[in-house]
């Protein structure tokens, strides 16, 4: 079945794009959550407004996008944790402590932007990815240090 995709859908395709896609996949999954809609002539049509909304949109988050990389780029986050002998944490920071402390300085970021290979276990300073969306990341430095 051939469908118009208005988001970028993983595995799929871009937005703006006409692609074939099981009749299944398309009925209970990409028309209900608004992500596509069925290549026929109104579609076809429906399209190219959609191309032209799809481009605003793009710039739009595109601007977003390096304003919030400039914030956080300039950003750097202190998260305090207990610490035993040998300057070993209880515990480890994870990108849900990241993102608590961001909320905390103003900067609501969701959670799963944040990209740590595994959660921190050491003190000191630690540079973390921030994906932005469309290929745009940030870098983000964490103090982690010893709480009183």
């Amino acid at each position: 079945m051939q469908v118009i995709l208005r988001e970028d859908v993983p595995h799929v395709g871009r937005s703006g794009q006409v692609v074939e896609a099981r009749a299944g996949f398309v009925r209970n999954y990409l028309i209900p959550r608004g992500l596509a809609v069925a290549a026929t002539g109104c579609g076809l049509q429906q399209l190219e407004h959609e191309k032209r909304v799809i481009a605003t949109r793009e710039q739009k988050l595109l601007r977003d996008g390096m304003a919030v990389k400039a914030k956080l780029e300039g950003l750097t986050i202190n998260i305090a944790r207990q610490v035993g002998q040998e300057e070993k944490l209880f515990g480890s920071v994870s990108n849900v402590d990241i993102a608590a402390a961001l909320a905390a300085q103003g900067v609501t970021l969701d959670r799963k932007k944040i990209q740590l290979a595994e959660p921190i276990r050491t003190l000191g300073v630690h540079s973390v990815t921030v994906q932005l969306g469309k290929g745009m990341t940030a870098a983000l430095k964490v103090w982690v240090v010893a709480a009183d």
